[in-house]
């Protein structure tokens, strides 16, 4: 079994778990906290961040969309209809595009903002940058909220799926960036029918559960999380 180092509210980490699932392959989970730099997690990534894959032979890979590339490079090639890339040039490209707009774009603009300020501040150590939230960030983080739902609103009501005719690594980023807004109560998904049916079918998936169970000390998610009928 391969293993990732994580942390459950992250987006690149949901994204690579929920991508393997989609495979029917399971991850050992080692839930890291970069800010205090182990040495043990440094040999793997001198960066200091997440997600690292364990590979074979205890390889580490470095990288959400690294680790995409190398699942579809082991695994996906062999699934065909259910691969998570695309043959054609175009369609790849514009998963990638999909890909980075979630988990670099919608990450840059709200995810990390939100997750710092009500996630992680609360529980790291004043050396380590922890204390209150900044109100000034979370007052940011939510104005982006509403542009980047009604991007995937858009893409929602125009697309079988975000990148097009069947679910692709698009889906995988999209799902994994809003299931942490959903956790943390960030969304008013009626005022966004179309991703709400998306995601929907999300996280009805069965790669979906595990996320679904997630729990972050402290912070309990919103009502409806783990209700797939919301």
């Amino acid at each position: 079994m391969l293993t990732l180092f994580h942390h459950p509210l992250f987006a690149n980490c949901r994204f690579v778990r929920v991508s393997f699932g989609e495979y029917g392959e399971e991850l050992a989970l080692i839930e890291e906290k970069p800010w205090l730099r182990r040495r043990e997690f440094l040999s793997l990534n001198p960066a200091a961040t997440l997600p690292v894959l364990l590979a074979e032979g205890d390889t580490p890979i470095v990288g959400a969309t690294v680790i995409a590339e190398y699942l579809d490079e082991t695994r996906g090639v062999l699934k065909r209809d259910r691969r998570l890339f695309a043959e054609d040039p175009f369609v790849r490209a514009e998963i990638r595009r999909l890909v980075d707009w979630y988990l670099v774009k919608m990450e840059a603009d709200v995810v990390r903002h939100l997750v710092r300020e009500r996630v992680l501040k609360p529980v790291m150590g004043a050396e380590f940058g922890g204390g209150s939230p900044d109100s000034t960030a979370l007052r940011a983080a939510r104005a982006n909220v509403r542009q980047h739902m009604k991007y995937t609103n858009w893409l929602a009501g125009t697309r079988n799926w975000l990148a097009g005719a069947r679910l692709t690594y698009a889906d995988m980023a999209g799902a994994a960036s809003l299931s942490v807004l959903d956790y943390l109560g960030e969304i008013n998904w009626s005022e966004y029918p179309a991703a709400k049916d998306w995601y929907t079918r999300m996280k009805s998936r069965p790669s979906f559960r595990p996320l679904l169970a997630d729990r972050v000390r402290g912070l309990t998610p919103t009502s409806h999380y783990a209700d797939l009928d919301f």
